[in-house]
């Protein structure tokens, strides 16, 4: 990292943090933010239940439809998050972006917001990595002519899944500890096998179906099938939405991650927009082929039968694949795919979430030994173990109460989701709020976009969470629907996790009150100048509260240190220049 370029003082930056600036490239960025997603297993777990929603007017074939419709606004929400990177590229993202145009309070819901989406969606995420690790095996086993179906046998106990779901956790938390650019090359192992075995997974349904080898429940796909229309907003698209919402979650682990980026203002935020096209073009071509393939009906292999909405790949794979030698080397892929895309997924989970709550730690939101950062590994310790252990006694505490709430916390991850998003696109908008009339080009992209993204997102929670409260919303293979307290177990799910962040949220304020009266976060707008300095080296590691201190800088300038230089954020620029030889401004 230059050690002379000008930059604003008042967000730590990765040196201040003691985070490793500079571990990842674009690529690596791109890579971290799809395997965020896990493609193979989101839409395992979730294409079935997409498809099923609605009741007796269900989305049926559809189903592209919905995926491309969720694209738009988590299209748009990337843009804010682009855009608000730019300005202030911090680890703790909505948290951060939140405090600067709304006040403490916003920014600390939403980062509790990430932190519950991450906790409650690891217990979905272990469960499945340990299930498919005994049935890895199995398959293994069969095509090297071995009965090992005692082990694949293990996937339906849910003890022993429970037992290496826990492993996984452990395992994966430890390589989120020993480094970001470890992290990074796996990401490039487990996302390149997710990948080529969705595509030619989808490649060989479609020849299937294509050249009339399919079987007599499938179906020849039509444009119609990605066209929206005929499905009622609250009770069919909205819950459907949600879930569809949660199949592309998790690209903005690629901002989470932008101090540690090349160039933490652009590269994260190109990568979080690159990151949602692509995965775009992978949801649309694997849910058209599922659907052409294994048809939307509720009994056999169709996507409609509430028996597959669990795991829709194991339900097909053996009839798309076959038992011939190369079918079976087809469903070892396939396994090895959604056991890839599980662990990928558990491992980039942790990675926001510790990010996250390091930001918040160093802003005093939560306690200082959240900020602590490894000498040599350059990661935080205790926010990176700390999650781990939650995520770990949750999925724990999930599985004894009952293994069907497990498939409950899909739908309410989903809600999370919308919350801090649509919090993010609201922020963004408001953040830039006196400068949007400057350019079309900052009308559309800073205040018009993210605005949109915004509403759609919390208008798709509040529907979705009324849906998901109704008793009969979610039912176990036996019929019987999965309630807390007499509401849908999804929707109850989420109520507690966003009460449970506001209880913990007044417990700090009055334990530790500097957050919440904005002396270490302090609101400010894209029109503000504040106090400009240079970057440190990146390599170099510092007590996370060693940055100076934020000073913003009055637009006549009245109060501009002697000697020192304003930046201002609109103009991504230094407008006003001190007379320090030790201050360069940038090229």
């Amino acid at each position: 990292m230059n050690t002379e370029t000008v930059a604003p003082l008042g967000y730590p930056e990765a040196a201040e943090k003691g985070l490793k600036g500079g571990a990842l490239g674009l690529l690596s960025s791109v890579v971290v933010g799809m395997a965020s997603t896990a493609p193979a297993y989101s839409l395992a777990a979730s294409l079935g239940l997409v498809v099923a929603m609605g009741g007796d007017n269900p989305v049926g074939v559809k189903a592209p439809a919905v995926m491309l419709l969720a694209f738009i606004p988590m299209y748009f929400i990337a843009i804010a998050y682009q855009e608000l990177n730019k300005a202030e590229p911090d680890c703790g993202t909505t948290f951060t972006w939140a405090a600067r145009a709304f006040g403490p309070k916003s920014g600390w819901l939403g980062g509790w917001g990430i932190i519950a989406a991450d906790v409650i969606v690891m217990a979905n995420l272990a469960q499945v990595a340990g299930a498919y690790s005994f049935t890895f095996v199995g398959e293994v086993g069969s095509i090297l002519g071995q009965d090992w179906s005692g082990v694949a046998d293990l996937s339906g106990s849910t003890l022993w899944s429970t037992v290496a779901g826990v492993l996984w956790i452990a395992i994966m938390t430890y390589i989120c500890y020993r480094g970001i650019e470890v992290s990074a090359r796996l990401q490039y192992a487990l996302l390149g096998i997710e990948v080529l075995v969705l595509v030619v997974f989808a490649a060989v349904a479609l020849f299937r179906v294509y050249t009339g080898a399919a079987e007599g429940y499938s179906l020849t796909p039509e444009l119609s099938w990605l066209v929206p229309s005929g499905m009622e907003f609250g009770p069919v698209l909205a819950p459907a939405l949600l879930t569809a919402f949660f199949i592309y979650w998790g690209w903005d682990t690629a901002v989470t991650c932008n101090e540690e980026s090349d160039d933490p203002g652009k590269t994260p935020g190109r990568a979080a927009v690159i990151s949602t096209l692509l995965l775009l073009a992978t949801y649309a071509l694997v849910s058209i082929a599922a659907v052409a393939f294994a048809g939307v009906g509720t009994e056999g292999v169709g996507l409609g039968n509430p028996e597959n909405s669990a795991d829709v790949f194991a339900a097909i794979g053996p009839d798309l694949f076959g038992d011939s030698a190369l079918g079976k080397l087809g469903l070892i892929l396939l396994a090895a795919s959604i056991l890839t895309s599980a662990s990928a997924s558990t491992q980039t989970t942790i990675l926001p979430t510790a990010r996250t709550a390091l930001s918040m730690a160093v802003f005093r939101a939560l306690p200082r030994n959240f900020a602590k950062i490894h000498p040599r590994f350059l990661t935080p310790t205790w926010a990176t173990v700390g999650m781990g252990l939650v995520s770990a006694a949750f999925y724990v505490l999930f599985t004894l109460v009952s293994q069907s709430l497990l498939l409950a916390l899909i739908g309410s991850v989903g809600l999370m989701i919308a919350f801090y998003y649509g919090l993010t696109g609201f922020v963004c908008a408001w953040f830039y709020r006196k400068t949007l009339t400057k350019n079309p080009r900052d009308l559309v992209m800073q205040g018009i976009i993210p605005t949109a993204g915004g509403l759609v997102m919390m208008a798709t929670f509040w529907y979705g969470l009324f849906t998901f409260l109704q008793p009969d919303n979610l039912t176990d293979d036996n019929g019987d629907p999965i309630t807390l307290f007499g509401f849908g177990a999804v929707g109850v799910v989420g109520i507690l996790a966003l009460c449970l962040g506001l209880v913990l949220m007044l417990g700090w304020r009055a334990r530790a009150p500097e957050y919440f009266r904005g002396e270490t976060l302090p609101k400010r707008g894209a029109h503000e100048l504040v106090l400009a300095g240079p970057h440190v080296d990146g390599t170099a590691v510092r007590l996370p509260d060693s940055g100076l201190p934020e000073i913003v800088i009055a637009p006549d300038l009245s109060n501009l240190p002697a000697g020192a230089s304003a930046y201002s954020f609109d103009e991504d620029a230094i407008v006003a220049e001190g007379e320090n030889p030790d201050r360069t401004t940038p090229a």
